[in-house]
């Protein structure tokens, strides 16, 4: 499977570490398959780093992590995945823990939902109804040094000018 990393470097070796903590599936290396999805987030990068947006390029071997690794995904916006994007937002330390998550992104479309949620200011059945609204776009993140260095492979980068 081809995916995608977008940002304003070239990352050639990723590293989980490097990653920011308490985003949707928590500390690790985001990737999409939808290859316009990363070009995007380039741009706002680029804008807001006033770097060069930069599109880097990987062979992600789906099998090898589904069938070697700790693999879970999140086909809809539903509770399971509601509750685990909060648990993620707010740093919480009982979140399950995956090798690779992939699913729905909380971006511009969902998150005024999820904020609402988690200021009580709409019910969990209201919550649900407004997600289910919407067709999850796609995020693949993988959590553990080792399941980067099995499944995925560096291709090229390039230059969203």
């Amino acid at each position: 499977m081809r995916v995608y990393h977008g940002g304003t470097n070239v990352v050639e070796h990723p590293m989980i570490a490097v990653g920011r903590l308490q985003l949707d599936f928590g500390q690790g290396f985001y990737t999409t398959d939808i290859k316009e999805q990363a070009e995007s987030w380039a741009m706002r990068m680029q804008q807001i780093r006033e770097k060069p947006g930069i599109v880097n390029v990987y062979d992600f071997d789906i099998s090898k992590a589904k069938n070697n690794f700790l693999y879970h995904h999140f086909e809809h916006y539903d509770n399971e995945w509601l509750q685990f994007i909060i648990a993620n937002r707010l740093g919480s330390k009982h979140v399950k823990r995956y090798d690779i998550i992939e699913g729905g992104v909380a971006n511009d479309r969902v998150i005024d939902t999820v904020e609402a949620y988690m200021a009580n200011m709409m019910t969990l059945d209201v919550a649900l109804r407004e997600l289910s609204k919407h067709q999850p776009n796609n995020q693949i993140c993988i959590t553990t040094q080792e399941a980067i260095s099995e499944c995925l492979e560096y291709v090229e980068s390039y230059n969203i000018n």
